[in-house]
Parts: structure tokens; sequence; C-alpha cells
């Protein structure tokens, strides 16, 4: 079959791969130059099926509210007026009545242990070098509500879904991370199957390999995609397009309820000898960091602020504070930073299934797990796609 993929990023990649590797003639058609050049640029680096939980929940809407008068919260909704916001926000919340949050935290979770073992193999395969690590995730905890709450969803949710996690006292933290400020800390979580790697030069790998090994078509800087005229061209049509998703699935007359929550990064070039070896995730403070090779990755925060790409101070501050306080050896004196849309549905699960148009199918909305679940997305699309596309008229 004649497939066009619209995006290039870490969803639109790997399924291309999923569909090339099957033997269909699979063009990617990307509106910027190279691939995975927006939110599969620089994000916080992890594999992180530790961290698999939905925002679904009360806690988090109380936080959320409380934090709404804060430039440096971890989330930030902004006041002004929008009606793809607030229907975004009223979805988001009749999930949390409806208690969706354990149901779809396991189905992410079990996304994400098949995610994690297909990107080892493509990178073995196909000999694509992203900086990967895998030392795991260590969870820490300088407060007992939030370790509280990780040791409940870690007995009622992890544990039967087979992610092993190993819970650890503030001795234990400091023997897996000793470059660690462990001033405060409580007690930590290890996830040792998890890994890290550098997301844009997987897509930039991986791109790679497909033009040459699979003879995938990349059609960069194109224009805005017509739906009519790709469906007309091909015989199916994957739309892995991140934030843009959203227009696009009106073209296809099923529209899309994703919203872009806002992330923001810091990527600093420090001495090796003061980067941590194992991935963090401060759970109260929602950053993430790694190492990618010579050079150290903190991301975090969420902010609903619609279309936007500016990097306000206030922003990015706290993930600079938050490195100092953390690792005071560590230089900030070079610190790049950066923000990315993540595209995110109100139930905090991808879009993985056929639309209403029979030649559109959609792959989309992981939010701020793209990273963590594109690879098997890909292969359940693909799946889908063979399945149903030669029915289609």
């Amino acid at each position: 079959m004649r497939i066009a993929v619209i995006g290039a990023g870490i969803t639109g990649v790997t399924t291309a791969y999923a569909l090339a590797r099957r033997g269909h003639a699979v063009s990617v058609y990307e509106r910027r130059r190279y691939a995975g050049m927006l939110t599969s640029y620089a994000n916080g680096g992890q594999f992180s099926v530790s961290n698999s939980e939905v925002w679904n929940t009360w806690p988090n809407v109380v936080k959320g509210m409380k934090w709404m008068l804060r430039k440096d919260a971890p989330l930030l909704i902004h006041p002004s007026p929008s009606l793809a916001k607030y229907k975004w926000i009223a979805e988001f919340l009749l999930n949390t009545i409806n208690g969706t949050y354990e149901r779809h935290t396991i189905e992410t979770i079990r996304l994400g242990l098949r995610s994690r073992e297909l990107y080892f193999q493509i990178a073995e395969e196909e000999g694509i070098a992203f900086d990967l690590t895998r030392k795991g995730i260590l969870h820490v905890y300088k407060d007992e509500f939030y370790f509280k709450a990780a040791l409940r969803a870690n007995a009622s949710i992890y544990k039967q879904t087979g992610v092993g996690r190993t819970v650890l006292d503030p001795a234990g933290v400091k023997a897996i991370e000793p470059r660690l400020e462990a001033d405060g800390v409580i007690g930590g979580i290890h996830t040792p199957e998890d890994a890290t790697g550098d997301i844009h030069k997987f897509c930039v790998g991986l791109a790679d390999v497909l033009a040459s090994k699979y003879g995938v078509s990349f059609h960069y800087e194109a224009e805005a995609p017509d739906l009519a005229a790709l469906t007309r061209e091909h015989d199916a049509v994957a739309i892995c397009a991140g934030v843009e998703s959203a227009a696009l699935s009106r073209q296809a007359g099923d529209p899309l309820n994703i919203y872009p929550v806002k992330g923001y990064s810091i990527t600093i070039e420090a001495d090796p000898d003061t980067i941590p070896q194992v991935s963090l995730l401060d759970d109260e403070a929602k950053i993430v960091s790694c190492k990618l090779g010579s050079r150290f990755r903190v991301a975090g925060t969420a902010e609903l602020a619609g279309i936007d790409y500016d990097i306000p101070h206030a922003r990015v501050q706290p993930l600079v504070n938050w490195v100092r306080r953390n690792f005071p050896s560590m230089s900030t004196e070079h610190v790049e930073p950066w923000a990315g849309l993540r595209p995110m549905t109100p139930s905090m699960l991808p879009v993985v299934r056929r639309s209403r148009n029979p030649k559109v199918y959609f792959n989309t909305g992981h939010g701020h797990l793209g990273w963590t679940l594109s690879a098997a997305t890909a292969e359940l699309i693909a799946d889908e796609i063979e399945s149903t596309a030669q029915a289609a008229p």
C-alpha cells in the first residue's frame, strides 16, 4: 500500500518505520526542515514507564487551582479566555469525576513496557546512537505527602503490571546517586529497567535509516497538508502531527480534543564529574533530569496557554534553581532553554484509531509521554491500517 505519514517527530518516524518494515511504500510529510524539531527536540529524555500515572485525580485538580496565581508554578493555567482550553478542562474534569485514573494508568504502563522493548530493538538492529543510558530512574521525595502517594501507587498499580520498583531510604537514595545533595530527602523509589536517551538524535537517526534502508521518501518544508489531496494519492494517511493534529482532524471530519500543554527544558554543558549518572524525577517539583552524553537535561512544568513558544524567564528559572539546590557543584553558566508543546488529550491517553474518514488514521495525543509510548502505538496503528485500509472505498 501507498501510505502517507504526516509529521516527522517521534510518533511520525516510528509509525513510518512500523509501516515500512512491513513492506509498504511510505511518504512522510513534515512542515519543518528536519525531523524531530518541535516537541521531539529537547524533552526530558526519559522512557518513563515508572511515571505513567495520568493526571486525572482530585489532588492534582486542587493543586492546579492553588498554583494558578504563581508564575513559577509546576502547573500554570493562563486565565485568558479560550473555548478550546475550556472544552479541554471540562473533559479533563469529566474523566476525573468518572474515576478513570487507575484504568488509564494501567493502560499507559502496558503501552510503555512494550514501547521500551521496541526502542531497544530498533536501536540495536538499525545501529542508532542516541545517548542511551540504561541505569533506571530514581524518584526522589522530600515531602511525606508525595512519598506516601507514590507508595500507594506502587502497591496498587505498578506491582500488578510488573514494573520493577525498589523503595529506598535516604541512604539508599544517596548510594544510587552520590552526586545528589540529599539534605531533606526522606526516601526514594528506583525503577532499574527504565532508561533515557536523546529523542532528537533518535528521530534524526531513524529518519536517515528509513530513507537509506527502507526507501521512505521525506518531504520536508511541506505545505500545510491537504487531506483530500493526500487521500486521493495514497491508500491511507496517518496523522502523527502533534498539536497540529487537532486542525488536521477537523479536515478529516473527526475533530479531536487535543490541547497544547507547554513544557520547558534546559540543557547544560557541564563538567562530566558533576553530572548525575542516574536519571531523576522530583515528583513534588514535577521536574525530571537525565544525562545525555556530556550534557545534563532538566525538564518540567505544564502550562495551558495555547500555541505559544515564548520562553519567559519566570518559567525557566525554577529549573535552574532546582539544579543549583540539588547539584551545587555543577556550573549553570552555560544553559540552553527550550519550550515545546505536548499534544494532550483530556483522558491522558493517545488517540490510536481510524477516523471517520475511512482513509485517515490517528496516532497522536501522547502528551508528556510521546517518547515513552510512540514505538508501541506505531505498531498498533500499523496493525489497524493493514486490517482496514484495503477494505476502504
